[in-house]
């Protein structure tokens, strides 16, 4: 995995899905540490979880509600469980993710 992340996060279970995280789980939630190289773009799809996520570096481009928003350094970001969103990455970027389990 190419992002900074300390030892013992990359020593954390690898994610199985469209980009490199390690996975941290916690009950009713996953918290992801993901990396992105530059030119990564994940198409529109949706999560049956409630995301929130913090950039810790680089850029995230997020294309949501059909706006198209730019997080940097520090800026949180949400999107809300089964809305459908896209994700761009021009720079290397890493951030970490909270997957909220829905409950009813």
């Amino acid at each position: 995995m190419p992002g900074k992340y300390p030892d013992r996060i990359r020593a954390l279970p690898g994610f199985d899905g469209r980009f490199d995280a390690h996975k941290l789980a916690a009950d009713g939630a996953d918290v992801l540490f993901a990396s992105y190289p530059s030119g990564t773009s994940i198409p529109a799809h949706t999560h049956d979880t409630d995301n929130y996520g913090v950039i810790i570096r680089g850029e995230l481009i997020l294309t949501i509600r059909g706006c198209v928003e730019r997080y940097g350094v520090g800026d949180w970001y949400h999107v809300p469980a089964g809305v459908e969103h896209a994700a761009d990455f021009e720079h290397d970027s890493d951030e970490i993710e909270f997957w909220f389990e829905q409950t009813d």
